[in-house]
Order: C-alpha cells, then structure tokens, then sequence
C-alpha cells in the first residue's frame, strides 16, 4: 500500500543542510493502522507529509498504491491525492465557513453535483455524530467537534488512505480516546489504511497495529505493537513504553529494599496473553521454599492481548530460588532479575515472549 525504499530529505535553511530523513525503508500494508512515533524533531511529520507529496524525496522513492507519486503527471497527481485524506493536529477549518461548508470543501473543489455533496456530506455528518451541528461555525465547538469535522472533511472523496498528523495532540485525554475509537470505527467500516504520526506512546497503545519509531530522523524500531511493547531493543522505545506501562520499581519501594539488612533477590516478571492469566506466583510459592513478596504490578491490553508485568522479591536459598526461577521460565515467562544496592545476583533467564500467546 505504502512503500518507502531508501527515502531521505535534506532542507537547507541557508547556512547548512539538514538531513530530516535519513535512508528510511518501511512498509505499510492495506488496512492496517500504522503509527510512527518519534520526539520533537525526530522526521516524523517530514515522513508523514511526504505520502501525499507535501513534501518531496530528496532521493529514494515512496510507492503509494503501487505508483510512484513523483512519477506522475500534475494532472494524474490531483487524482491521487484525492484517495489520500489528511487530518490536521490544530483541525485547520476555515472560521468563516460552516460545518456543512468546510467538509464539503474537497468534493466543491472537485466539482461535484449538489444533490451528491448534500448526500456525502450529510452521510458524514451522522457517521462522526454532528448531525446537528451542520449550520454550526467552527468557534461554536469543542475541540473533539472540530477534529470530527476535520474527519469528516478528510473522508470526504472516499480516500483509501487517511494521514493524521498529531491528531489528539491538541485534546484532552477522554476527547482523545473518543477521537481513536472513531478512526477504529472508520479503518473497520471503510478499510482505510491509516498512518498516524505521535509523541504519544498511549495513542498507540490504544489504536495501532504497528509502529515505527523514530529518532534523529532514522527508523530505529519497527514492528507489531505486541513485540515493540514486550521486547523492546532501544532506550528511545523503552522511555516511550515507560510513559503508559511502568516497569520500574517505585522509588519509596526502591529504597525500602535498599534499607533491609536481609539479603534480597529481586525480579520483573512479564506477562503476554494466555500466560497472564496464570496463577504463577501461588504455584511457585506452593512448589518451592521461597517466600514472595509482590512489590509492584500492572496490567494493560495491547490489541485485546493482556500484557503486564509484575516485580517481586523472593526470599529463601539461592538454590531453591534458581529452581523458581527455573520453572517460571519454562512456563514461557520472561524473568529478569533486577539490581538492587548495586548488586545483581544468581541466574539470568530470559525467554521469547511472543511463545506465551500459545500458552
């Protein structure tokens, strides 16, 4: 659907070039909801804007619906952009006009009958619930009403693509999440493939498929939410996974522990679909002569898959406590044992998570 090969963009500002994209390959497949991620400056919006040619390659080439966009006529261009819809982060209405207006822009821009902009346009106004809000000005809403007619606006010429540059950014947490069941809603009924740009990890924990994330304007990760979430190979993505699932022990635990005289083993353990419902911790008290002490704990779910993890403390021989460990990890479970005082102590064992979504 997407296809970016090789892709960079330099911008020169006068006194130096700026490399905003830095040899980028990445594939988006029909109907799914891609996220890319990234900090301020990171390239993601320059990716973003290059789809529907807001911005040209320096080099490489971007494959859009198996065309390559740079290769078209001016004239075949409109055409492709018409399938591609954008939804801004600050909505960019137009204050003079209604709502009925502004979502009706595209399809009077592209000369469409009357009778068919009043039936497209009253479609979706009752699709994103504004039914009632058609001879409303843009300052007369909230800020979810104004993305809802930003939306609107976008699906307007019945895209296959939908771009959303920041799309929450500018509301509150509940708007937010009403805005991304929308976009769910609109992926599911009308199969549109959505790619969707964030400094927000929770607006792609709740809506993406996949995620890219990005740093210094290369790709540094890619891959399904679920693995990104349950391995994750760079500090960049862990500090985004921190921001929506704490995996660290809080700092009044933190030095709890460290105050004790007794010797201390401490451990996360994570847990990835069927194995979250395990009753672990009740077996491996009753099977081994540990004593464990649940210190932290969370759990979350990633496209309906339970994820989560817990931090304990085991207490006993360090033998018996390696046999514990032993059999948590052959149970399929991630163990990872956690330095405390400055020491880390007996075995290290890890497994591939992904294995506990098949028990």
């Amino acid at each position: 659907m997407i296809h970016f090969h090789e892709v960079s963009k330099l911008f020169n500002d006068g006194a130096k070039e700026i490399e905003a994209l830095k040899d980028i390959n990445l594939t988006i497949e029909k109907g799914d909801i891609f996220g890319v991620i990234g900090f301020s400056g990171a390239g993601k919006s320059t990716l973003l804007r290059i789809v529907n040619l807001l911005e040209y390659p320096t080099s490489g080439t971007v494959i859009v619906e198996g065309r390559n966009l740079v290769a078209l006529s001016n004239k075949e261009l409109r055409e492709a952009k018409k399938n591609i819809g954008m939804v801004f982060q600050h909505f960019n209405l137009l204050n003079s006009k209604t709502v009925f207006h502004n979502i009706a822009m595209p399809l009077l821009l592209s000369k469409k009958g009357k009778e068919e902009i009043k039936n497209r346009v009253d479609e979706l106004l009752h699709f994103v619930g504004l039914e009632d809000k058609a001879e409303s000005y843009p300052d007369q809403l909230s800020g979810g009403q104004k993305q809802r007619v930003g939306i609107a606006r976008a699906l307007a010429t019945n895209p296959s693509i939908l771009l959303c540059d920041e799309a929450t950014s500018a509301l509150d947490p509940q708007t937010t999440t009403s805005i991304l069941q929308l976009l769910k809603r609109i992926n599911k009924k009308y199969n549109i493939t959505i790619l969707m740009i964030t400094h927000e990890m929770e607006v792609i924990k709740q809506i993406c498929n996949n995620v890219a994330v990005m740093e210094n304007g290369r790709i540094v990760e890619s891959g399904q939410i679920i693995n990104i979430f349950a391995n994750p190979e760079t500090e960049t993505t862990r500090n985004f996974i921190r921001s929506v699932i704490r995996d660290e022990i809080p700092e009044t635990v933190y030095k709890l522990l460290s105050e004790k005289d007794k010797f201390s083993r401490i451990f996360k353990i994570d847990f990835l679909g069927l194995s979250t419902g395990q009753p672990l911790v009740s077996r491996v008290a009753k099977m081994f002569d540990v004593q464990i002490n649940i210190l932290y704990g969370n759990i979350t779910e990633l496209q309906n898959i339970p994820f989560g993890n817990l931090i304990v403390e085991l207490i006993g021989d360090n033998r018996e406590i390696d046999r514990a460990l032993k059999f948590i990890h052959d149970q399929k479970v991630k163990v990872t044992e956690v330095t405390v005082n400055g020491s880390k102590y007996g075995a290290h064992f890890e497994s591939f998570v992904g294995n506990a979504l098949h028990g």
